[in-house]
């Protein structure tokens, strides 16, 4: 009878995006009840969720609530769920998201590299393909550019920083250019996917060179995305070109995860003067005009250039720092969105 109260008690608690009981949506698991302790299990859709702490008391108090309850263990978790429509090429994948911005300099590979960095940080299994075949710098990023082992005819991707990753810039000479069209770039993200030894992972990012072309096209093609994520700093001409990223994906049935406005503000490390270089709220009003999420700003700050350029991504090496703080609330908000987008199907 008290296992039945507690379960009807601990599904009055909603998860803030589905809107569903935590019971209905199987996060509680293993409930026992003996002694006046009920004990159980919570099991998050991602390590890094926002909304951990407010689950967590909620489910307290609602257990609580139940007569006879005088106390409640609570042991924590997180489960990413799969995807309805699963990879063939990467089976071990549950969830393979793009990154991009329709245009350069945006400072995209930027944030891929540090999300997936506060991903892993937050407990996630992660892997970033650099699919920007003519201009790969997730290497120079990550600070490892030795080229990667072959074990079984496949790839392993190096391991830097909590992430597995793969990039042109590993297989060929620096300096080298690669001068490839249409069919051979097609061929080397399709090899990225299915010779790369990935193994399991939570999330597969993908930093998608600038423009809505040939890579864009294929990958869309070549495996199912959870969703994409857009890039823009806040002027005009970014968001003319985020704008256009999003119609290319609406096209081919991508969910838009959200917009991320990046170079939001220039904060002086000296006086702490706010400039807002290139304007200010774009992102945010353009992702209200498209009826997309707007998942948040990041200031910039010379020392995340720094760090990308030293190999050491800023949630890395300061993670408790302005930049480093806004790029862990980005993991959240991205691993969250995701996750919604898997449960609804």
């Amino acid at each position: 009878m008290t296992i039945a109260l507690l379960k009807t008690a601990l599904d009055t608690v909603q998860d803030p995006d589905l809107h569903q009981g935590l019971v209905a949506l199987n996060m509680i698991r293993n409930l026992v009840f003996a002694d006046g302790v009920a004990s159980f299990d919570l099991v998050l859709t991602t390590g890094a969720c926002p909304a951990k702490k407010q689950l967590e008391d909620e489910s307290r108090a609602a257990a609580l609530s139940v007569p006879g309850v005088r106390e409640a263990r609570i042991a924590i978790s997180a489960e990413v769920p799969q995807q309805k429509t699963k990879a063939e090429l990467i089976p071990g994948v549950r969830h393979v998201i793009a990154v991009g911005s329709g245009k350069g300099g945006v400072g995209k590979s930027t944030v891929t590299v540090n999300l997936a960095c506060a991903l892993a940080a937050a407990g996630a299994r992660v892997g970033l393909i650099d699919a920007d075949i003519h201009g790969p710098s997730v290497p120079m990023m990550l600070g490892h550019d030795l080229q990667p082992a072959v074990v079984d005819k496949k790839l392993v991707p190096p391991l830097a920083h909590g992430v597995r990753f793969i990039s042109m810039g590993l297989l060929i000479p620096e300096g080298q250019a690669v001068i490839w069209r249409g069919p051979m770039l097609q061929g080397a993200l399709k090899q990225f996917f299915a010779d790369v030894a990935w193994g399991e992972l939570d999330y597969l990012l993908i930093d998608l060179p600038p423009g809505t072309g040939d890579v864009q096209i294929t990958l869309s093609s070549l495996v199912p995305l959870a969703g994409a994520v857009i890039v823009s700093t806040p002027q005009s001409v970014a968001l003319l070109d985020a704008r256009r990223a999003i119609a290319m994906f609406n096209k081919v049935n991508v969910p838009i995860i959200g917009i991320v406005e990046n170079m939001s503000e220039f904060i002086c490390p000296q006086c702490g003067h706010v400039e807002q270089i290139f304007g200010h709220g774009g992102a945010e009003a353009e992702a209200a005009q498209s009826g997309v999420p707007f998942l948040g700003r990041l200031p910039l700050e010379p020392a995340v250039r720094a760090c990308g350029d030293e190999g050491e991504p800023i949630v890395v090496r300061a993670p408790h720092s302005l930049s480093g703080a806004a790029f862990r609330a980005l993991a959240q908000r991205v691993a969250a969105r995701a996750s919604t987008l898997a449960l609804q199907g």
